[in-house]
């Protein structure tokens, strides 16, 4: 064999081992993603939000979504653009997908950032649900872990869900920077 054909054959080892090298990485970077049942690549778990103050049902956390409301376990807190006239239009299985936010009792006047006017409405049950701006708030039993927002602009269980802000209104989406801004709702698919 020449010299030049062991140079060729030198190389092209050299090429293939580092694809080889290159698929291995890229392989145990997809085995680090968990896959969801729909066969999705869940989303990864941002870091713990802050919880409540001791006593406090919801309080303001500043997220990559802008500030947004979390519960006494540092969970996202959404608002169902389906309810209407402070009656809340998620009930029996819906709730078990989205539990209600429990009203304290007595209602305090105000919780820890936030800014929308706090208030309490009687569910299809009879329990109270804590209310913002009127909006009824609830959590989503596909956030596994304080700080996650899986909800965000999905649309379940008959209608879009969105994720609160300190002042009551619903994310429609995130600016660059993070700030929530109003801006048209694009359907999930």
């Amino acid at each position: 064999m020449t010299t030049e054909r062991k140079h060729d054959a030198r190389a092209r080892g050299t090429r293939i081992a580092a694809g080889l090298f290159g698929i291995a990485v890229f392989a145990l970077a997809a085995a680090g993603c968990s896959m969801g049942s729909a066969g999705y690549v869940a989303p990864t778990t941002p870091p713990a939000a802050a919880a409540p103050a001791a006593g406090q049902a919801i309080a303001a956390q500043s997220t990559s979504l802008g500030v947004i409301l979390v519960d006494g376990s540092g969970r996202t807190v959404y608002e169902f653009a389906n309810d209407a006239n402070g009656t809340s239009a998620c009930n029996d299985a819906c709730a078990a997908n989205w539990p209600p936010v429990a009203a304290p009792s007595p209602l305090p006047a105000s919780m820890s950032g936030v800014t929308g006017a706090l208030g309490v409405i009687t569910r299809q049950d009879g329990t109270s649900q804590l209310t913002i701006a009127g909006h009824p708030l609830y959590t989503f039993a596909g956030d596994t872990a304080p700080g996650q927002t899986n909800g965000q602009g999905k649309v379940l269980d008959g209608g879009l869900w969105t994720v609160a802000t300190a002042a009551g209104a619903p994310v429609t989406s995130a600016s660059a920077g993070g700030a929530a801004t109003a801006a048209p709702v694009v359907p999930s698919y």
